[in-house]
C-alpha cells in the first residue's frame, strides 16, 4: 500500500482576500535567531522541504539575520513556483541601542524598507507586510497611510501588525483594513485572548500566533533532544527545535 500523503489545509487569513496555508514556516532561526545560523544549502533545503508538505506561507523580517534571512529566502523562492507561495515581511526594528530595540515608523522610513526587502527577497510583491513593532512616536495613521499607498502601488498586499496593542489596532484599521496581527500565542502566554482576539474577531482580521510550542517547549522529548549546545536557549533551560518555528494561523 502506498503511504499516504499528508498535506497542510488552507485557510482564509482575515477577510481581505488572503489564503494560506493553516501552519506558516518562521524562517527567523536559519539565520541564527537562537542558535547558529544553518548553510545557505540546508536553508534553502528546508524551505523547500516545508513546501513539499503543503505549507506555503512563510515569514521573515529585515533585521532577521541583519537582512540575511531574506536574502536566503529569496534564493529559495527561486527555486518554488512564487505564485503558490505566501511571503510575509516586516520593517520597524531599526537595530538595538544602549536603551533597548529602536523601532521606527517614519513614511520615509516605510517606503525605504520596503524598497530594500523586495530587492533581498528578488520578488516584484510582498504578500503579507507587518509593522514588526510599533513607533509610539509616529501616529499609527501615518505608518499605515504609507503602507495604504505601498498597496496601491502594488509592492504589497496586504498590511499586518505585530505586537501592537488594542487601541491601535483599531485606530490602524480605520486608515486601512489590516488583514493579520501577529502575537505570541501559546499555553503559557495567554494575554490576548482577553482583548486581542475579541477585537480581531469585530473587524475581520486573522491572528498568526508565533512561538506557539513555547519556543518549542511544549514540543516533546524529539524536540529537546535536538537543541544545539550552543543554543542560547539551553543558557534559559528552554528548549526549541534548532532550525524553525511554525506558527498556525487562526481566522479569529
Amino acid at each position: 500500500m502506498a503511504e499516504e500523503k499528508h498535506q497542510v489545509p488552507r485557510v482564509k487569513l482575515g477577510t481581505q482576500g488572503l489564503e494560506v496555508s493553516k501552519l506558516g514556516y518562521g524562517c527567523m532561526n536559519l539565520s541564527g535567531g537562537y542558535s547558529s545560523p544553518v548553510s545557505e544549502e540546508d536553508g534553502i533545503s528546508m524551505i523547500k522541504h516545508a513546501f513539499s508538505k503543503g505549507i506555503t506561507f512563510f515569514d521573515t523580517a529585515d533585521v532577521y539575520g541583519q537582512n540575511a534571512n531574506e536574502v536566503l529566502l529569496g534564493k529559495a523562492l527561486k527555486q518554488l513556483p512564487r505564485e503558490k507561495m505566501q511571503v510575509a515581511t516586516k520593517f520597524g526594528i531599526a537595530g538595538i541601542g544602549v536603551a533597548g530595540v529602536i523601532v521606527k515608523g517614519a513614511p520615509d522610513y516605510v517606503r525605504s524598507c520596503c524598497e530594500a526587502s523586495l530587492k533581498r527577497l528578488d520578488v516584484d510583491y510582498i504578500d503579507l507586510y507587518y509593522q514588526h513593532r510599533v513607533d509610539t512616536s509616529v501616529p499609527i495613521e501615518e505608518t499605515i497611510g504609507e503602507m495604504k499607498k505601498l498597496v496601491e502601488e502594488g509592492k504589497i498586499k496586504y498590511i499586518g501588525l505585530s505586537e501592537a496593542s488594542p487601541g491601535t489596532i483599531r485606530r490602524a484599521h480605520a486608515v486601512h483594513p489590516i488583514t493579520a496581527v501577529q502575537m505570541e500565542w501559546s499555553l503559557w502566554t495567554r494575554d490576548i485572548e482577553e482583548e486581542i482576539i475579541p477585537l480581531c474577531r469585530e473587524l475581520g482580521i486573522g491572528i498568526v500566533p508565533y512561538s506557539p510550542l513555547g519556543r518549542g517547549f511544549f514540543g516533546g522529548k524529539a524536540v529537546v533532544e535536538n537543541v544545539p549546545a550552543d543554543s542560547f536557549l539551553v543558557l534559559f533551560s528552554v528548549n526549541v527545535y534548532p532550525h524553525h518555528f511554525v506558527s498556525s494561523v487562526s481566522t479569529i
